[in-house]
């Protein structure tokens, strides 16, 4: 059984005094801003595909593609100009879920490392943070398409 480690006097007394001036997180606030805005994206997102299906000559399910296209670089243009960031500095988790944070995090890291250069630079640090996602994201897509094979009786 692993015990705690001991603190002596002073270390306790900062540790109370600190605890004592920590600034109390707004959580439920903060879900509430990352669900609210979250959503509006996705309104938004919604009220593009609704265009594209309306005015243009796509279905309901091949409106899709443009509608994350166009989402894509909404949100990469607002990291641009600055915008994005104070965004989702106010909403929190809201902007990072849906595509226009995996664009956020893309862009931000390309506009950070332009001063080393398109190649090394951009080119090499701009899939740094994405990277991880694109990875994960394949290898679970990949065996959720394994279980559904099972399930259905595919092979």
């Amino acid at each position: 059984m692993a015990s705690k480690k001991q603190l002596n006097p002073e270390q306790e007394q900062y540790q109370q005094l600190a605890k004592k001036h920590e600034k109390k997180r707004p959580v439920l606030m903060n879900c509430v801003r990352a669900f609210l805005v979250g959503g509006l994206i996705c309104v938004i997102g919604q009220g593009i595909s609704i265009f594209f299906y309306t005015f243009f000559d796509f279905t309901e399910k091949t409106a899709g593609n443009p509608t994350v296209a166009v989402l894509i670089l909404i949100s990469t243009l607002l990291t641009g100009f600055g915008v994005y960031d104070r965004f989702a500095q106010f909403s929190g988790a809201g902007t990072a879920v849906p595509v226009t944070g995996f664009a956020n995090s893309i862009a931000s890291a390309a506009i950070e490392h332009r001063t080393e250069g398109y190649v090394l630079g951009v080119g090499g640090n701009m899939f740094k943070l994405a990277g991880s996602v694109i990875v994960f994201g394949t290898v679970a897509a990949f065996f959720v398409a394994i279980i559904k094979t099972i399930i259905q009786g595919g092979f």
